[in-house]
């Protein structure tokens, strides 16, 4: 009889194992449930990439969410914020543009950094300029920058000014936001340009890239925070939450960040 109960048991324990892997155990349940709706992201240009996959896996975790982004400019996305854009989530390249919206009052807690960034000097695969460092720019031809009012312009103003590198204005072209800066190097439009090394990586061959020195370098900080305007403030919450968790960290780092400090 011992043997036969303790064989019983076994195989309800087996039962309920396949039970619960398919999905019926509640317990399983409960935590995804808690969570619904749709939740709207204004997130920096530069995040496209890593918060496109993150989004799928929170979707994956949480299956009645629904996650939309919006992306661009830090600052063009505080803009919006403020004229009345109705987001529940934002995160930006800097804290400055963190700082505007908590100055309006538009914040519903604090801001919390979970990423941070580099810059790098992309240029044409294979280098044909020689460029090696921030002194190579000026008379290299035309350089592409990141128009000044949005965080990469600022990040490779102060990198300019700390090497004491001027790169004459009429040899500038600048981009609305990271991306169209490297585009502009991709087309043909520039010999090189200062991006974020994430979106250096993210660029693969179609660029050559240039590491920067610690020494040259300035470290771009990603905060996120949830909005007094959002609509859906618990999903909301709990995406900032998964940003700083073990699988937001880890997307992050497969695209080229670095933790937050």
């Amino acid at each position: 009889m011992i043997r036969l109960h303790t064989v019983a048991t076994v195989a309800l324990l087996l039962v309920f194992g396949l039970w619960a892997a398919c999905g019926n155990d509640p317990r399983a349940r409960r935590a995804d449930s808690e969570l619904g709706g749709s939740i709207l992201v204004s997130a920096a240009t530069s995040l496209t990439a890593p918060f496109t996959q993150i989004g799928q896996n929170f979707t994956r975790a949480h299956r009645a969410v629904d996650v939309q982004f919006n992306f661009g400019a830090s600052s063009a996305l505080a803009d919006q914020i403020v004229a009345g854009n109705s987001s529940d989530v934002f995160a930006s390249a800097d804290q400055a543009n963190v700082t505007k919206l908590d100055d309006a009052g538009l914040l519903a807690g604090r801001a919390a950094v979970f990423a941070r960034n580099r810059l790098a000097i992309v240029t044409k695969p294979g280098n044909p300029e020689g460029i090696r460092s921030l002194a190579d720019l000026p008379a290299a031809g035309v350089i592409s920058l990141c128009d000044l009012a949005v965080p990469c312009g600022k990040y490779a103003a102060q990198a300019l000014e700390a090497a004491k590198v001027s790169v004459p204005e009429g040899r500038v072209t600048r981009g609305q936001n990271v991306r169209a800066t490297l585009t502009a190097v991709t087309d043909s439009d520039a010999v090189a340009a200062i991006v974020y090394a994430s979106d250096a990586k993210g660029a693969g061959a179609r660029v050559a890239t240039v590491v920067l020195p610690d020494s040259k370098n300035v470290i771009a900080v990603y905060p996120a925070v949830t909005l007094k305007a959002a609509r859906n403030a618990m999903t909301a919450k709990a995406f900032v939450a998964f940003l700083r968790g073990a699988k937001g960290q880890r997307i992050l780092k497969e695209f080229g960040f670095l933790a937050p400090a």
